[in-house]
């Protein structure tokens, strides 16, 4: 919300009276902002936002913590929402105050939906919902702002403190599954994914089998797309049968998905992958990964399918044809 806006002491936008003229404010004198004699860049603060900070200088400097200076901390939060200091002394204020942080989230969640990606206004929720210890309203809270912002990096970063430190995890694998089915390529849904997988189960054996089946279902459905192969690249680094380069069901996939004339980067990627590992672990025995396969490949990738990395696929493949000449 821009400096613009009419702001009152309930702690919302209304027609604006400046403190100048308001009887409540009559006893203190403001204090001006102080950039010295000659300021190289003057900032050209509107009046009202001037007066504002004017006022709250004045009370930061007689350490005033009051219901007139809560009000007035929201005041300069709605024309300024990532002042550190005004957020820091609004919570001085209320501890002294004792105030009901009921009312706090719901100004904070008016706060939060007029500026979605700044650090400071979901810093304060946290603050609030650590000294309320209770994080019920929270997961709505950020599933609502997530159906706006779907990458929300502040949005996904409360929700995953909250979970973590409430142990919320329960239902959230069928949250972040809803996700993936309304919008598969959402990576920040699959890192989720990879986050309640990680912080509930130590990767057993049936859990990695159950998430290779589940996006190796959802390569097949879009095999472009990058998201699910990180996913499964993430989940095979926990394979201690094999890995990517030996686990049958993966490899038979890439061999299907490219006899079906798909090229994408992150398929050729990852066969070049298997290749190289297969090759240095000395198993040869499938012909479609063989490392004349990746180089092929990393020059295909080069020259048709990832040109704006064609600089790193000329070195990968220099790379493996140097050691296959020290080998041979």
């Amino acid at each position: 919300m821009s400096d613009n806006d009419d702001f009152s002491s309930d702690d919302s936008p209304q027609t604006w009276v400046s403190y100048s003229e308001r009887d409540e404010w009559r006893n203190v004198v403001p204090v001006e902002q102080d950039d010295g004699p000659n300021p190289v860049v003057p900032i050209a603060y509107s009046d009202k936002f001037r007066e504002t900070h004017d006022y709250f200088r004045a009370i930061l400097k007689s350490k005033e913590k009051s219901e007139r200076a809560l009000h007035l901390t929201a005041d300069c939060i709605w024309l300024n929402a990532a002042n550190y200091t005004v957020w820091q002394y609004r919570r001085e204020i209320l501890k002294e105050l004792g105030i009901d942080l009921k009312d706090e989230l719901e100004f904070i969640e008016m706060i939060i939906k007029c500026n979605f990606k700044n650090y400071q206004v979901w810093h304060h929720r946290k603050v609030i919902v650590e000294w309320m210890q209770d994080p019920s309203a929270e997961l709505q809270f950020t599933s609502n702002i997530l159906k706006k912002d779907a990458k929300n990096y502040h949005a996904w970063q409360h929700r995953q403190w909250v979970i973590s430190t409430f142990n919320l995890f329960e239902n959230e694998l069928e949250y972040v599954e809803q996700l993936i089915s309304n919008d598969i390529r959402n990576n920040s849904a699959w890192n989720q994914r990879y986050y309640v997988i990680s912080n509930t189960t130590h990767f057993e054996p049936e859990i990695i089998e159950r998430e290779i089946d589940y996006t190796l279902k959802k390569i097949s459905e879009v095999p472009g797309n990058e998201s699910a192969w990180n996913y499964l690249r993430g989940i095979l680094m926990h394979d201690k049968s094999g890995g990517l380069a030996f686990n049958s069901r993966v490899s038979q996939c890439c061999k299907e998905l490219y006899n079906q004339n798909y090229r994408t980067n992150h398929l050729l990627a990852c066969i070049v992958d298997i290749c190289q590992e297969r090759h240095s672990k000395n198993e040869l025995t499938d012909p479609f990964f063989q490392i004349e396969k990746a180089i092929q490949l990393c020059t295909d990738l080069a020259q048709t399918h990832d040109k704006i990395r064609k600089r790193y696929w000329k070195y990968i493949c220099q790379q493996i044809s140097e050691r296959e000449k020290a080998e041979t």
